[in-house]
């Protein structure tokens, strides 16, 4: 379970909710321009735009589960499970598997409108990372400035929806969430993707936010916590889910705020801080200390 968004006042935003009953111990991870990305069935790619978000990292591989690149273009994965799809590989089409996907599109893309040539040969390939880790069913939200996306591997092939509302959960598939938001006569309560998906849609378009980076963060942070699972309020396999953790970059700047569940202060890292032009991937562990009572 996840809720993705986006927010613009000053500046634009782009952040999620992870909403597991487990962890893998992920750190925000600055993957600077000249790390080599290596990809299944394509060129390994030297060169490529800086990027930062929250991966787990397994074989020196940033596994990203949400990131921005250094142009603003944005990408998260949630979880969509007995709807997502992948395939064989196919003659003639960019085969790359789901782990691959965010950093094919956010290492070579500037924009959504960058992207669409990119996502118009793409086959998302059935091959999992290793025996350990195997593929997660999941689509995607890609969104700039100006634009958002939705990205499903379904049966039938490859969707590619405008996204209007700039908000992603979980299932259906995202057409199916837009009816949700004629239907709803009254704001739902519960932790289901739709009731998420009509809750988090409401309150971004209700939002009234000031403009400073702070209260523009602070502010993103809130509409967030509207959708956000708290230790016991879902069970899932016999145990509690939780929002592991909330993030929110600031595109325009480069700079990737998060909380997590232990620990409810806001961290920022600033990508433009580190040196970009390294071939080594930038590791901050998540700051889970919380109060100290």
């Amino acid at each position: 379970m996840c809720t993705a968004i986006t927010l613009t006042t000053k500046d634009h935003y782009f952040g999620r909710n992870l909403d597991l009953e487990y962890s893998y111990n992920e750190s925000i991870t600055i993957t600077p321009r000249n790390f080599p990305f290596v990809f299944r069935q394509k060129d390994t790619i030297f060169s490529h735009y800086a990027i930062i978000g929250t991966a787990f990292v397994q074989d020196n591989y940033p596994l990203y589960y949400d990131a921005t690149n250094e142009k603003g273009l944005s990408m998260a994965g949630l979880n969509f499970p007995e709807n997502a799809y992948y395939f064989p590989a196919k003659e003639g089409m960019d085969n790359i598997t789901p782990y691959e996907f965010i950093p094919w599109i956010l290492g070579q893309c500037a924009s959504v409108d960058e992207a669409r040539p990119y996502l118009a040969r793409l086959n998302l390939l059935n091959k999992s990372f290793s025996d350990a880790l195997p593929l997660s069913p999941l689509h995607w939200i890609i969104a700039d400035k100006k634009e958002v996306l939705v990205v499903e591997s379904l049966k039938d092939g490859l969707h590619i929806h405008e996204n209007p509302v700039g908000v992603l959960t979980n299932n259906p598939p995202f057409g199916m969430q837009l009816t949700h938001l004629d239907a709803s006569k009254e704001l739902p309560g519960d932790w289901s993707s739709e009731a998420r998906f009509v809750r988090a849609a409401f309150v971004k378009q209700n939002s009234i936010c000031a403009t400073s980076e702070s209260e523009s963060v602070n502010q993103f942070f809130h509409l967030l916590g509207s959708v956000a699972f708290w230790r016991g309020c879902c069970i899932r396999n016999g145990k509690p889910m939780i929002t592991v953790y909330s993030s929110c970059c600031n595109i325009d700047k480069g700079i990737y705020y998060y909380k997590t569940y232990e620990n409810f202060n806001i961290t920022a890292i600033d990508m433009h801080k580190e040196n970009l032009d390294s071939s080594d991937l930038i590791l901050y562990p998540q700051n889970k200390n919380g109060c100290h009572c």
